[in-house]
């Protein structure tokens, strides 16, 4: 039998007695060294062993550093969730404070939160700081944070109470949860809140929280901040308030929903004589002077204008946030492309007519859009009254165009070598099992006509085989390039199966007018911030409008489409003064009637139907309805004759006409010709009254100390401002850094030289009733 402790090779086996030696031998002498280690240790320490009083005071403070040590991570850990909720880009409010302006200044109206902070703290009136720390934290100077003094009466008042009758938060506090906490009540938040306050005190001065405090703050009416508050319910700044004002705000603070004047007047009057108490008592103020306050109490002022274009401002609104975004600016003031007059015309033409034949032709709601061939939009109606429905069908609601759509399938066509005199032929394609039909059911006569009459005609089965000869994906990728979306490849997209906007339509529309530039639709001229500093400028941030679509096909497009107007389903949209290009356009049902055209200046379209898609009465097409409106709205909306030519037509023969009497009568009697063209107008008529005074006063001042005399009141203008070195044409459209500001002349102008010629004002109107009824209807 083999040992296991001897292997094959082996000499010799394991010494266990020498290694149990050696294992005793090391333990030992371990041990020994620990004991000599304690005893050397216990004799150094020895020296310092206490007795009596000093044993019980070492023992308290080794306790007291043990319950510190423990302390100090129960607090870490109940500081950290609040310690997370800190961050410092809450202290902008995240929510938009938009004013507008139109493009001479003149102030449109607000969007958004009501928020403004761009008034300094040194410039706030004492009675509303004052009022605030009276009622709000009286000890607010005194405190590092957290009032533990002012926390223990308000619990004692409580208690007493039986009910909250006072918060022992103090305006650190408050601050601290308006910035980064809800309103939940719960021990949770109230240790956040806490925490909090004590991170703002050392992270700013009193004076620095007392000011976001104010701003911040939410005082009823959608106003944050006392600027706001002031210029919501007073209509003036905090700079001016009085004591009872100071007052009224200073007690919105605990319920501005419950003590909102505009709410219960009743309940804000009864809190504002609680405020002028606490002032009182907290010293700020005598009882002799708090008495005129409660005998006038302050004023509520209505602050709506009745005259706002309010479609047009939620429209800017969204694109103001898309401008803005990134920027983290919240509190701006936008100037905007809106005419004050045009969109007041746009109003009383869509209203009006929907209140005079609406009812008969079982339809309730329309749009209008109204832009020049930049893309700045000068009017928009989303709707037949704003006070009822804000949705705004001119931007977000998407409506079949019908054959208004046809416009891109011919540019399309155009892109890919057809011509507006190409002969087509008027019979059905087939489209898997889909046989289109024009108006009236026929599949087609199957005789041949040139392109541009198969678009006056409005003939469905043309259209559809050229979209099928084009290929529908290089339609839709045109639409793209014009800002339309949401179009999909189908059978019956030429027949604008595929619902779009009128603002996208219209923007468009505005492509073929401009000579084929990219017309994007815009609003925003320029965005400043609450410190006056540019945000955002069109003219310098935006870049040149691209080539979308060849000048020549833009040409061949405008020529088509006048044949719209002048020959086609669209006859009733023509303007005697100028030419027109446009298309109609009318859904199954009829649910959805269009128009939309041009002119050289302004491009406009019309969507009429019901919002709930119902049809209207049968019969009806978009050249019986949309393009008479059109017509009537267009017709007002021209107040002069500076109309530039579309590009592919001659001058209208009405305008050349009105260039050859305004340059004889400026050759035989300048000054006549001065004020028939109101050059007094050289101050914008965009202008405030009061700005054109300053400005008139300022201009006489500078003619008087320069030695300069009068000019006398009829005495001709200066030369115009060549453009590029070129002398001033009223035919030329302007420079596109120019466009977005302009403004038309006034209608005296242009009645005048309508009487003069071979149209009036009056026959404007007249003809919208007796043009020619169209031959064809699409």
């Amino acid at each position: 039998m083999s040992d296991w402790f001897f292997k094959r090779g082996r000499r010799e086996g394991v010494d266990w007695m020498a290694l149990d030696s050696r294992l005793d031998s090391s333990l030992s002498e371990f041990w020994s060294r620990c004991k000599d280690l304690w005893d050397a240790g216990s004799s150094f320490f020895a020296r310092f062993k206490l007795t009596g009083w000093r044993r019980l005071l070492s023992e308290a403070g080794s306790e007291c550093f043990t319950l510190a040590a423990g302390g100090f991570f129960v607090l870490y850990a109940l500081a950290l969730p609040a310690f997370l909720e800190f961050d410092e880009g809450r202290f902008l409010t995240g929510k938009y404070s938009v004013k507008f302006l139109d493009a001479g200044g003149n102030e449109l109206g607000q969007r958004g939160i009501l928020h403004n902070d761009a008034v300094p703290l040194e410039e706030i009136p004492d009675a509303v700081i004052k009022a605030t720390l009276a009622t709000e934290d009286r000890r607010f100077f005194e405190h590092f944070g957290v009032d533990i003094l002012g926390t223990a009466r308000a619990l004692m008042e409580n208690l007493r109470a039986n009910n909250v009758v006072q918060g022992g938060s103090s305006l650190t506090q408050q601050l601290a949860k308006n910035l980064f906490l809800s309103s939940e009540r719960s021990i949770d938040r109230k240790i956040k809140e806490a925490f909090l306050a004590f991170l703002l005190e050392t992270r700013f001065t009193k004076r620095e929280i007392l000011k976001l405090y104010l701003d911040r703050a939410y005082l009823g009416g959608g106003a944050f901040g006392v600027e706001a508050a002031s210029q919501f319910y007073f209509g003036k700044s905090v700079r001016e308030v009085n004591l009872a004002e100071a007052a009224l705000m200073a007690g919105l603070y605990k319920a501005p929903t419950s003590y909102a004047p505009h709410i219960n007047l009743p309940a804000s009057r009864a809190r504002t004589n609680e405020v002028l108490q606490n002032l009182v008592e907290a010293g700020f103020y005598t009882p002799a002077q708090v008495h005129e306050a409660r005998l006038h109490p302050a004023q509520i002022v209505e602050t709506r204008a009745t005259t706002s274009p309010d479609w047009f401002l939620d429209w800017a609104f969204e694109e103001v946030q898309r401008l803005a975004e990134g920027k983290n600016q919240y509190v701006l003031t936008a100037r905007t492309t809106v005419d004050l007059t045009m969109q007041k015309q746009a109003d009383e033409a869509l209203i009006t007519f929907l209140k005079q034949r609406g009812r008969g032709l079982r339809m309730n709601s329309g749009a209008l859009v109204a832009m020049e061939t930049d893309g700045a939009v000068r009017a928009m109606v989303g709707g037949p009254d704003y006070g009822e429905s804000q949705f705004n069908r001119a931007t977000h609601a998407r409506r079949q165009p019908g054959s208004s759509f046809k416009i891109y399938v011919y540019a399309a066509a155009l892109e890919n070598g057809y011509k507006p005199n190409q002969l087509v032929r008027d019979s059905s394609p087939t489209c898997g099992r889909w046989h289109p039909q024009n108006y009236g059911g026929s599949h087609g006569s199957g005789g041949r006509m040139p392109m541009w009459m198969a678009l006056a005609k409005s003939l469905n089965t043309v259209a559809v085989q050229l979209s099928l000869a084009v290929g529908r994906e290089k339609v839709i990728e045109l639409t793209q390039r014009l800002g339309i979306t949401g179009i999909r490849k189908s059978c019956s997209m030429a027949l604008g199966d595929y619902g779009i906007t009128p603002l996208e339509h219209v923007g468009g529309m505005a492509t073929f007018a401009n000579g084929g530039k990219s017309s994007r639709p815009y609003g925003i001229l320029d965005i400043v911030n609450s410190r006056g500093e540019l945000v955002y400028s069109r003219e310098r941030d935006e870049p040149e409008p691209a080539q979308v679509i060849s000048e020549e096909v833009a040409a061949g497009m405008n020529q088509m489409m006048q044949k719209v107007v002048t020959d086609g389903t669209a006859q009733k949209a023509a303007l005697d003064f100028t030419n027109v290009i446009g298309k109609t356009g009318t859904s199954t049902g009829p649910k959805d009637v269009w128009f939309v055209g041009a002119t050289g200046k302004y491009v406009a379209g019309v969507w009429l139907g019901n919002d709930d898609n119902r049809p209207m009465a049968s019969g009806n097409t978009g050249g019986q309805l949309a393009a008479p409106l059109w017509h009537s709205f267009m017709s007002v909306a021209h107040r002069d004759m500076n109309i530039p030519t579309l590009p592919g037509l001659p001058p209208h023969p009405v305008q050349v006409a009105e260039m050859q009497r305004i340059a004889e009568l400026k050759r035989t009697n300048p000054a006549a010709a001065a004020a028939e063209l109101g050059v007094a107008k050289a101050i914008s008529p965009t202008m405030s009254t009061s700005a054109r005074d300053a400005l008139k006063r300022i201009t006489t001042a500078l003619r008087k100390a320069a030695g300069v005399a009068e000019p006398p009141p009829g005495a001709p203008p200066a030369s115009p401002t060549p453009i590029n070195g070129q002398p001033a044409d009223p035919a030329r459209p302007e420079p596109r850094g120019n466009r977005a500001d302009a403004r038309p002349d006034s209608f005296q102008g242009f009645s005048r030289s309508a009487q003069n010629s071979a149209v009036s004002p009056s026959s404007l109107a007249a003809r919208s009733n007796d043009t020619p009824a169209p031959r064809t209807t699409p």
